[in-house]
């Protein structure tokens, strides 16, 4: 697995180049982002990708193409229901994933922006 580390400063250090992250550690350039990256950042963050978690970095990934936006908690619930079913679709399977602020992290590993609200 590829290495990487967040620094203190506002930059996230991947195969020695510095991609500069928000203060929450998401990408600021979202063409930065790539599935080998996404695995760096998940395992920066002590995830180990999964292909459940795929679906849900995938669905919130589709979800800011076609709305140019994140989805908040309550919303993303709603929309991996709508694509998954509702075994997947509630807030404690994507706790099992993605264990601490798993709408945060699957944005983050997502290269996209916080979730609103």
């Amino acid at each position: 697995m590829a290495t990487a580390e967040k620094d203190e400063g506002s930059f996230f250090h991947y195969k020695g180049k510095e991609m500069p992250v928000d203060a929450d550690g998401h990408l600021v350039n979202l063409d930065d982002w790539s599935e080998e990256l996404a695995l760096a950042i998940a395992d920066a963050e002590g995830i180990e990708m999964t292909d459940a978690h795929w679906e849900i970095v995938n669905c919130v990934r589709d979800y800011y193409k076609q709305f140019h936006m994140t989805l908040a908690i309550k919303p993303l619930v709603s929309e991996i229901a709508k694509k998954f079913g509702p075994g997947k679709g509630n807030t404690k399977y994507r706790y099992k994933l993605f264990s601490d602020k798993p709408t945060r992290l699957a944005n983050k590993i997502g290269g996209l922006p916080g979730p609103i609200g």
